[in-house]
């Protein structure tokens, strides 16, 4: 019996010694790991860059299914992400994980941002957009040249973003989210529907517009209809159209109908054939989306997208209780709420959170209004 025992002891022993170089080796392993992996992981999604966020402290975690939400960041508007970003995540109790879409110029300086600031709870990725995509995809001219902006086609890449998502939310950087996000996330879209818009011909959007807009609410405004290529598609010149500026996206569908190729087509030919209205010559992003979506999209509640709050330099269009209904306000326009002059700039006010480095100011704060 006490052979028998010590032998027992003496494997037991030997059980012990090997898990304990077991537990080594693999410390040993992680650390190397760490090493070999910096904190912010670079990953190559052509024809992206993935720069993934340090991760986030363990309070401040929300429960429940991740709500990916895709918005653009460039230099020179980055106090608008911020408000935007403040406005959605105080808003809501939802795990929401911010996918920003960035230039590399920008990324060091937001970064920086909301790490100093109350923001540095938030869930976020920053993936950053090579123009070199839109090689071909963009006319030449000179004098729309001018006011091309790589990021506002950043919407058109979706999938891109989120390989493994089957739904987001996109926005413009220029809106404010009063709501609760999730709401908007739940928006239900139609069997085979890529992707829910607010029609410009909704109760909302035309209940401030300026007598005189014209075309601007149906696809005559952003299409030449006597071009041939339009002409083919059988397309009403008088079908009401619709604001990218907020998209619920069914990734799946998007994915299965290749809705990023058939963008790229559009763009392509439009720079060999011109075929966008001159009556908004401004508007390059939204004739492609009017195109492959036509008819084939659903609608987000009104209230979820009221627009044109950047139309008017300073005259409300709508009352003070019909914006402080609003779940999403958009400053769509020239005239925007961190600039010198805007309608409704007090309530954007309300989630803007001074940029910590002082290279962000609203101009407001300069012309001493």
């Amino acid at each position: 019996m006490t052979l028998r025992r010590v032998n027992v002891v003496i494997l037991v022993l030997l059980v012990v010694a090997f898990l304990i170089v077991i537990q080594r080796n693999l410390l040993n392993l992680n650390d190397f790991l760490k090493k070999e992996t910096p904190d912010s992981v670079s990953g190559v999604i052509l024809p992206f860059e993935s720069d993934v966020s340090p991760s986030v402290r363990a309070d401040s975690i929300r429960t429940g299914d991740e709500i990916p939400v895709v918005i653009t960041a460039s230099e020179e508007r980055l106090g608008a992400v911020v408000a935007a970003i403040n406005s959605i995540y105080q808003n809501t109790k939802a795990n929401v994980v911010f996918n920003i879409v960035a230039l590399n110029d920008t990324v060091d300086h937001l970064q920086e941002w909301l790490s100093r600031t109350r923001l540095n709870h938030v869930k976020y990725k920053i993936t950053v957009f090579k123009p070199d995509v839109l090689n071909g995809k963009i006319s030449k001219d000179p004098k729309r040249l001018e006011t091309v902006k790589p990021l506002t086609f950043a919407r058109f890449y979706l999938p891109f973003y989120l390989p493994e998502a089957e739904k987001a939310i996109y926005l413009d950087d220029d809106v404010i989210v009063q709501g609760d996000i999730k709401d908007l996330y739940e928006t239900s879209l139609k069997p085979g529907h890529a992707a829910a818009f607010s029609d410009d011909c909704d109760s909302a959007s035309t209940k401030g517009i300026v007598h005189g807009a014209g075309n601007q609410n149906y696809y005559i405004g952003f299409l030449d209809f006597k071009k041939e290529a339009i002409k083919k598609l059988g397309m009403r010149a008088k079908t009401c159209s619709f604001n990218p500026g907020v998209i619920v996206a069914n990734l799946t569908e998007w994915r299965n109908q290749n809705i990023s190729g058939q963008l790229e087509h559009w763009m392509e030919l439009n720079a060999q054939q011109d075929l966008y209205s001159n009556t908004l010559a401004d508007s390059i992003t939204t004739p492609p989306l009017l195109v492959v979506f036509y008819k084939h999209h659903s609608s987000i509640d009104p209230m979820w997208h009221v627009r044109h709050l950047g139309s008017t330099g300073a005259g409300p269009r709508y009352s003070a209780q019909f914006v402080k209904a609003a779940k999403l306000l958009h400053w769509n326009g020239h005239y925007k709420p961190w600039g010198v002059k805007s309608a409704y700039s007090d309530v954007w006010e309300r989630w803007y959170i001074p940029d910590p480095t002082g290279k962000f100011s609203p101009l407001r704060r300069h012309s001493g209004e």
